[in-house]
């Protein structure tokens, strides 16, 4: 077991037929194609962070990876606005492995190191534009879990009802891995850095 973690990761040696299925789509599925910007599979070829927590309840598991999949990949949110919104969320419930892996993700999609200060004090006036918006959305959404009318009508104005969908939809994905994240106490891998 990783130091502090309630779950210890599982071997891939071990996995039933179920696991082993929902294993080889995470670690060989769109996650894992092109330039790895985190690790979702540490040097013993255990998966890290949620993923490993998936393998518990394959079935639950592979709907959670087949919709995380999907925000991550197949919405009409530019990669700066998704990740503004996912580090969002990791900044409110202070899930150290969220940012780690999303600020990897969030430097290759350009932000800086203020942008990524900014994100996770919740000051928004560092970015502008669409990407404010959505810092602001998210950042009501995971503190408050609703929009008053204004918020509202000012993500709609700016993504758009299906974009404020697809931000509902992200935002409530990366809490419940957060509340995963957190119950099981899954940390960052050993020696992160965790400041933006």
């Amino acid at each position: 077991m990783t130091s502090g973690a309630r779950i210890g990761k599982l071997e891939p040696s071990g996995l039933d037929d179920e696991q082993r299925s929902l294993y080889d789509a995470i670690a060989g599925g769109r996650r894992a194609q092109g330039r790895q910007l985190f690790r979702l599979v540490d040097d013993d070829g255990r998966l890290e962070g949620p993923f490993n927590a998936f393998l518990l309840q394959p079935r639950l598991g592979s709907a959670l990876q087949a919709l995380g999949a999907s925000v991550r990949y197949d919405t009409g949110l530019d990669d700066r606005c998704r990740e503004i919104a996912i580090l969002a969320v990791a900044a409110h419930w202070h899930s150290d492995f969220e940012w780690y892996a999303h600020e990897a993700v969030a430097r290759s999609a350009g932000l800086d190191d203020a942008e990524l200060a900014a994100v996770r004090d919740g000051c928004d006036a560092v970015l502008t534009g669409r990407e404010a918006v959505v810092a602001r959305t998210a950042a009501a959404l995971a503190a408050r879990g609703d929009l008053d009318d204004a918020e509202y009508l000012e993500a709609v104005e700016v993504v758009g009802s299906a974009g404020l969908f697809e931000l509902l939809t992200l935002v409530g994905y990366y809490a419940t891995l957060a509340l995963q994240l957190r119950v099981f106490r899954v940390p960052a891998p050993d020696g992160t850095d965790l400041s933006p």
